[in-house]
């Protein structure tokens, strides 16, 4: 039986996808085989070397060691996309609230409570000082076009506004995607001298730590509203405070609160509330849930963060093993598993391998079950950082 340990509450939607007769799944397991977590920080956890791989239920994986763990073979999974709706209606609703003060006015409204039948008066005649643009015809810059941002994309063109995006990486699955008056600009500047509105829907590295700066502020229009829903490092927080003081921009909205930014006027902070709809919660945990099993199962990688995707659509050959092998990408090691296991006289029915930066994945279908010995000699072999077994669950 398989044991998956929980570090956070996740959906029973998802856990529901875990099989009762073939798994164990709590929050108290000790000895788990995988680990679903959401938001919990794992960087000061011990991991248990019985841990082949961890899932986090969302895309973010600013909570877990993954350097560490892919030392110890730990493949790292998480959720892109899965939340991507929930994400994409937060990032509308804050395009709106740039223009329109509405939390400012609802404020003013509730400071007129016991004025009783005066308030309507007062209120009509109060309400010219919360006057904001429609964002019909204006234009709004999207950096990065994936999952997100491309759904927020045509979701503006649906609003009517033009909308101009910038992806030096743009896919071709995400191109697909985009609505056709969907303009591609060429260079991020480009967009920045364009846009009325502009949203980051890119990932924080440190090529785009401080993404944008005073140096992109200052080539962008005067008056322009800004929209973070990503991650609070993409914005340099001190030149954009300068930027909102001088004029330049209008109105910050983020998703990530910081003390420098509360109480000012033309900045709305919230909560890290991007995810936050139970529909992207049971999206995110479903997701979790058929990637671990999938890995656990079968040994295929999809969405892992530290591996390479390695798929293999075959079914483990009737009474034999698939081994499941990662290690440093370097020459010459598939010779090494392959002249092991024919030493051992062992047939390879097929095998995959795939590469990812400096780690690497296989997928080896083997004839037969692979004697203990020859398992030893493989997860010995220099550079190897985990060797897993499958054995077929029919007989040849």
């Amino acid at each position: 039986m398989l044991k998956i340990q929980t570090l956070n509450k996740i959906s029973a939607k998802g856990l529901d996808k875990f099989p009762r007769d073939d798994y164990e799944v709590a929050s108290s397991i000790q000895d788990a085989d995988a680990i679903l977590v959401r938001s919990q920080d794992m960087h000061s956890m011990e991991i248990p070397g019985t841990v082949k791989a961890v899932a986090r239920a969302g895309a973010g994986t600013n909570n877990i060691p993954i350097e560490e763990f892919t030392k110890k073979g730990i493949v790292v999974f998480n959720t892109p996309g899965a939340n991507a709706n929930a994400v994409k209606e937060l990032v509308i609703l804050s395009i709106l609230l740039s223009s329109r003060p509405v939390v400012q006015a609802n404020k003013w409204v509730n400071g007129l409570a016991g004025n009783g039948d005066e308030i309507a008066d007062m209120a009509e005649k109060g309400k010219s000082q919360f006057v904001g643009p429609e964002i019909m015809g204006k234009k709004l810059g999207v950096i990065g076009l994936g999952a997100i941002g491309a759904l927020v994309a045509n979701a503006a063109v649906d609003l009517g506004m033009e909308v101009i995006g910038y992806d030096p990486f743009l896919s071709v699955d995400s191109a697909w995607r985009l609505n056709n008056t969907i303009k591609h600009a060429e260079t991020l500047d480009t967009l920045l001298t364009k846009a009325d509105y502009i949203t980051i829907h890119v990932p924080q590295v440190e090529d785009t730590k401080g993404l944008l700066n005073a140096s992109t502020f200052r080539i962008m229009k005067d008056g322009v509203r800004i929209i973070n829903i990503a991650r609070g490092g993409l914005v340099n927080n001190a030149d954009l405070l300068e930027a909102i003081k001088s004029g330049k921009v209008a109105k910050y909205v983020t998703d990530f609160a910081a003390d420098e930014l509360l109480n000012n006027e033309n900045i709305i902070c919230m909560p890290h509330l991007g995810a936050s709809t139970p529909e992207a919660e049971e999206n995110c945990a479903i997701m979790a849930v058929k990637q671990l099993r999938d890995f656990l199962e079968l040994g295929n990688i999809t969405n892992s963060v530290n591996y390479p995707k390695c798929y293999n659509e075959n079914p483990i050959p009737a009474g034999g093993t698939r081994l499941c092998i990662s290690h440093i990408n370097m020459p010459a090691m598939v010779s090494k598993f392959t002249t092991i296991l024919g030493d051992a006289n062992l047939n390879i029915a097929g095998m995959i391998n795939q590469n990812k930066g400096n780690q690497a994945y296989n997928i080896i279908d083997v004839d037969g079950i692979v004697p203990e010995e020859t398992l030893r000699a493989l997860a010995t072999i220099e550079n190897v950082t985990k060797v897993r077994p499958i054995f077929s669950k029919t007989k040849a």
